[in-house]
């Protein structure tokens, strides 16, 4: 979270000249209703349930460039599904998480102590996103457009 993924999804989609898909914006739209809501109305396995199932529908219908929630990779069958695709990791320290997305902001699994909470995050999902993807690129201290760039050579996906 904090990433850049939307942002960055966008830019290599435009750049790609493909469609740019979010499934956290995919279940949003779905239930009508914000992630967090989710979360405290009907608790995090319910939203991991949503979240497998927008992505599975996403990876088989979707053909441009797609951004998952940063824990989507918890899935193994999600996983399994990613195996082999062009995945790339966005990868970035605490420093800079809190730097994007600020301590106060509405991110449900940070709600209490949000370094900690992240670096524990991180430390759990870190192997899962690195065991998905072809290529980790950092994106501390870098714009969107340079995470972007870096996507596209370490991918070895040409521009429009």
């Amino acid at each position: 979270m904090g990433s850049g993924k939307s942002t960055v999804g966008e830019l290599i989609a435009q750049r790609l000249g493909v469609s740019y898909r979010d499934t956290d914006a995919d279940i949003v739209a779905a239930q009508g209703r914000e992630i967090s809501d989710i979360f405290i109305d009907e608790g995090e396995p319910h939203f991991r349930e949503l979240e497998r199932e927008a992505v599975a529908a996403a990876v088989a219908g979707h053909e441009g460039v797609l951004a998952l929630g940063g824990g989507a990779v918890l899935d193994e069958t999600t996983r399994e599904l990613l195996a082999g695709l062009p995945v790339a990791y966005l990868s970035m320290d605490v420093e800079e998480a809190v730097k994007r997305v600020g301590l106060g902001a509405a991110r449900p699994l940070l709600a209490v102590n949000p370094r900690r909470q992240w670096r524990e995050l991180m430390e759990a999902r870190r192997p899962l996103y690195t065991e998905v993807a072809r290529v980790v690129v950092a994106t501390d201290a870098r714009t969107p457009e340079e995470v972007a760039q870096a996507v596209l050579e370490a991918l070895e996906l040409k521009n429009a």
